[in-house]
């Protein structure tokens, strides 16, 4: 008979596995963030085509000017910036309309995308701003980026490649005062750039795209049945890496890391916002997501060290997981990712990492997210918009 002493056994014996698979992929993150930085080099050349970018906005995002204005600042000879709206009242049009007075002489244009065309507004607007776009290579990332003067040039250069298909960056993110905020840019750097690079390694490159970044050829676009073939998935930009690779074209991470600025989130919006993610991934890869529960080698050290009440024999296993822990988090977090606030917020890494210990559990346990406010159901990565509740 199973005697409640021995079910902890198991239950230990459990946990000590997932706390070294935990430690086994810290040590892949770690591998990973050494590479990209040995073979990090400017990637930037003489090949500068003409470039389309197409900024949908949707709302005002926390230093919108300031993102907006970066992309006017391109040390780039010929580029066009369209943003497009699906609704004519705005607030981020008066934003666009201070960029055309400020610079006068950039080709910029303003088209109001009022159709919608499926649940994902923004392939929506995306396949409404399309026939405005005037030249073959184009860029698409999202409203709130934030990117350097040489951007374009260094993003562009592996297209200048044949077989190569699309161009992705890695981003860090510049967090509001609220705690849930700086979590989510703790768990951008330190944990979604050491997961996008262990990918990387393990596929043979990114047979994906990040909305941070994707840059592509139009005609590229045209044979996966543009943007219209994304406008009801969630992960669109995933989508979007993973039919151009289809192709027999070659997916590259840029060695660019650009910025985006995270909400003052409640801990409410913090979790609306990690639960979309996650479900984003389930529904993409279903049995990835089931091995994410492998990677929390620190919160399952900590429910060991918990259960075993600290015992003598633990520590030794959750000293190694904690200092492998941290050390992924200085090495991609502050060294790939390049962020400043690794290092003084690394206390808060145990705390991030039980969060989406939680998120990732919740995960299974439905198929609706919210995305700006509106709730969606998400089914084999299709968004179907649900009836909002009366008040």
């Amino acid at each position: 008979m199973l005697t409640i002493n021995t079910l902890v056994r198991w239950l230990e014996a459990l946990l000590v596995i997932l706390s070294l698979c935990g430690s086994g992929y810290y040590v892949l993150c770690i591998w990973s963030g050494l590479r990209f930085l040995r073979r990090k080099l400017a990637q930037v050349c003489n090949f500068t085509p003409p470039i389309s970018i197409l900024k949908p906005l949707r709302g005002m995002d926390p230093d919108i000017d300031v993102a907006l204005r970066s992309h006017c600042q391109q040390d780039y000879p010929d580029y066009e910036i369209i943003f497009g709206v699906s609704d004519p009242d705005d607030p981020a049009i008066a934003e666009v309309e201070r960029l055309t007075e400020e610079y006068p002489s950039h080709p910029i244009k303003l088209v109001v995308c009022d159709r919608v065309l499926g649940g994902n507004m923004k392939m929506s607007t995306l396949a409404q701003m399309l026939p405005y776009a005037r030249y073959e290579h184009l860029l698409v990332n999202d409203s709130d980026i934030r990117v350097e003067p040489d951007y374009l040039r260094r993003i562009v250069a592996p297209l200048a490649d044949p077989h190569s298909g699309l161009v992705t960056t890695l981003y860090r993110g510049i967090p509001d005062d609220t705690l849930p905020s700086r979590l989510e840019a703790l768990g951008i750097s330190t944990d979604f750039c050491g997961g996008v690079l262990s990918a990387i390694e393990l596929e043979g490159g990114p047979h994906f795209g990040l909305g941070s970044t994707l840059m592509f050829r139009r005609k590229n676009l045209q044979e996966i049945g543009g943007f219209e073939a994304l406008l009801n998935y969630l992960a669109d930009d995933f989508e979007l890496g993973k039919r151009i690779s289809a192709l027999g074209l070659r997916n590259s991470l840029s060695d660019v890391v650009v910025e985006t600025h995270i909400h003052a989130y409640s801990w409410r919006d913090f979790f609306d916002h990690q639960l979309r993610w996650a479900r984003s991934v389930r529904d993409s890869r279903s049995w990835g997501y089931v091995g994410v529960g492998l990677t929390f080698g620190l919160p399952w050290a900590l429910l060991l060290l918990a259960m075993a009440r600290a015992a003598v024999w633990v520590w030794p296993i959750f000293a190694s997981v904690l200092f492998l822990r941290f050390l992924l988090a200085v090495v991609v977090g502050a060294n790939v990712a390049g962020d400043r606030r690794v290092l003084p917020w690394l206390w808060a890494v145990p705390l991030r990492d039980l969060c989406a210990l939680v998120v990732w559990m919740a995960g299974f346990a439905g198929h609706t997210v919210v995305w700006r406010g509106q709730r969606f159901l998400l089914k084999d990565g299709r968004l179907t918009p649900l009836a909002r509740k009366p008040g």
